[in-house]
């Protein structure tokens, strides 16, 4: 296989450019993305209507408690005894591939994220199938390029494209899906990786319209056109939204810190799921996906928040139809967490649009009720949805073509641009980070889309430490240094003790005026001739602190230290080197 692979890339680097064969590549990932989308939602929808397709409306059903915990449980069982490894988040799996493996995906997360998150959505757990599609989508870009032996800037493009693919599949959203790439998952676009990204999203999405059907995923009607006195109250929904999003982040950091201190996986899985098991059994609108309950929230139809429940026979009740809004509001979060924590594999984008429908379609009702207003609560419930997705995953752009195209509410795009923009400024006062990357920043360099933070991110310090320097004891005498000296090409001596603890250093300049005078040499000491720096760079450190240490010290070397102990060096020119050299690779010329 691997003789046959080497006369292929031989081939192909005769007879197809770069460029050309990206754009072949573009194509197959498209159909091969597209195709993981389909798999993947098929198979939770039939898993789903196995389940609960005999289920009475009008009486409370308590498998409900049940189904989540034997889907969390399969999936647990399947990563650690017959995967045996970590399947990882979605989108920020892809983002983590970026930033720290040089664009490469484990091979396995071509299919585990498609068994997983099928269990676990299937079965009830409270979360969407798009970070697995785009995992997956991405994997199949990563592994490919390392199949064919391609270099790191090809290999990140590829998992873009997928992961781009991967998103218009899903949500037959192919305008979406390339922002989405240009805002969340790609570093840098060019003009070159341009055409095959339309491509490899148009692809995807045909393949998902071929399986699925070209109707649009949340069919919305604009009954009421957008008037120029409801302004503000957008601009209030979109305050609003700004802040319920850093709520969102933050209970579901909060979430994960805690299942995390947990070490046994079946307490896990049992406080988890029997907390996501009571939630969903209470509030039957949490269970799974949650796009129908979305829809009927589009169309004003309040009847999913009372089916399948105890308060079926309370449907109708006004009072009672807010308080339940604003439970299910409130715990969709709660129950995504509880999914998550336990070991189930799912997305955030569905747990986001849901939360946003009822966010605003709670908020108009609310504002309708104490006759503040005559809001089109439909309307509400749409733009919510862009306030939340914009507040919660910082991609404001991609909240505004996302609802707009898988709605088909295009004439709403006002009030959209409005609640977006005002959830995102809003979100972002409050929490730097998005739900993708809370958690990886805390850990690792996240590459972003400022070109300079992604080159020095992916710059590793122990390959730019110099360690030709000669070392002194701080009990040395001047004699024993002007000896070090005559045998160094350094004009710098780190001073360290016997347990290579960093103590000070000494400059060749500082000692010159007396090391020429013999009669010096075994009065003075190395500890007297040595001085601390001020500015001294730690082995893990990122290389954005290390290049701010540099600009702001003046210094031209810097010593490296690991809990104390002497490294070597690092200089301001091997720095700029590498970093010219990696940025060379980078971009395109």
């Amino acid at each position: 296989m691997g003789k046959l692979i080497l006369k292929f890339y031989k081939w192909r680097v005769r007879h197809i450019t770069d460029r050309n064969f990206i754009l072949i590549l573009s194509v197959i990932i498209g159909f091969l993305s597209g195709m993981a989308a389909v798999t993947i939602k098929n198979t939770v929808h039939l898993i789903q209507h196995s389940l609960t397709g005999w289920f009475s409306a009008d009486v409370e059903n308590y498998m409900f408690i049940i189904y989540p915990a034997i889907g969390i449980f399969l999936v647990v069982i399947f990563i650690r005894f017959i995967l045996k490894q970590s399947i990882g988040d979605g989108v920020p799996n892809v983002l983590y591939a970026i930033s720290k493996t040089n664009g490469l995906m484990k091979p396995h997360n071509v299919y585990s994220s498609v068994i997983a998150s099928a269990l676990t959505v299937g079965f009830g757990g409270s979360v969407g199938l798009e970070g697995p599609t785009v995992a997956t989508g991405g994997a199949i870009g990563s592994n490919i390029g390392r199949l064919l032996r391609l270099n790191y800037k090809q290999i990140v493009s590829l998992l873009g494209f997928a992961s781009a693919g991967a998103m218009s599949a899903i949500f037959k959203a192919p305008i979406t899906a390339i922002v989405f790439a240009l805002e969340v998952i790609m570093l840098d676009l060019t003009l070159s990786s341009l055409v095959p990204l339309l491509t490899a999203s148009a692809v995807a999405a045909m393949t998902s319209y071929f399986f699925l059907g070209q109707n649009v995923l949340y069919p919305f009607e604009v009954k009421d056109v957008f008037h120029l006195q409801d302004v503000v109250y957008y601009i209030v929904l979109g305050v609003l939204a700004g802040l319920i999003s850093v709520y969102f982040i933050r209970t579901i950091d909060f979430a994960g810190r805690f299942f995390e201190r947990i070490n046994s996986w079946l307490l896990r899985i049992a406080i988890g799921a029997s907390a996501l098991g009571i939630l969903v059994f209470l509030f039957p609108a949490l269970y799974g996906e949650g796009y129908t309950s979305i829809n009927n929230s589009l169309d004003g139809n309040l009847n999913h928040i009372f089916d399948h429940s105890l308060f079926f026979s309370l449907k109708g009740n006004f009072t009672v139809t807010l308080i339940l809004l604003f439970a299910i509001t409130v715990l969709k979060v709660i129950a995504t967490s509880a999914t998550f924590g336990s070991g189930g594999i799912g997305g955030i984008f569905a747990p986001t649009l849901f939360t946003g429908a009822h966010f605003g379609l709670l908020y108009a009702m609310t504002v309708n009720y104490f006759g503040a207003g005559d809001l089109p609560v439909s309307n509400f419930a749409l733009v919510g949805m862009a306030g939340l997705i914009s507040g919660v995953i910082r991609g404001p752009l991609t909240a505004i073509f996302l609802i707009a195209e898988i709605t088909g509410g295009y004439e709403l795009i006002m009030p959209l641009m409005i609640v977006a923009t005002i959830s995102f400024a809003t979100s972002r006062m409050f929490e730097p980070d998005s739900v993708y990357t809370i958690q990886l920043s805390r850990k690792i360099d996240i590459i972003t889309h400022h070109k300079d933070k992604a080159v020095l991110s992916l710059m590793k310090i122990d390959s730019l430490i110099e360690t030709n320097f000669k070392t002194i004891h701080p009990d040395a005498t001047l004699g024993e240094l002007v000896k070090v000296i005559e045998d160094s090409t350094r004009n710098i001596f780190p001073v360290v003790d016997e347990e290579n603890n960093f103590v000070g250093l000494v400059f060749l300049d500082r000692v010159r005026h007396i090391m020429f005078k013999p009669e010096m040499y075994d009065k003075v000491l190395v500890r007297n001739l040595m001085f601390v720096p001020t500015t001294t760079v730690n082995y893990d450190d990122r290389m954005e602190d290390v290049a701010h240490k540099f600009q702001h010290s003046g210094k031209y070397n810097l010593v490296v230290l690991k809990d104390g102990k002497y490294m070597g060096f690092v200089s301001r020119a091997n720095v700029f080197s590498k970093y010219r050299e990696m940025l060379k690779e980078f971009s395109e010329n």
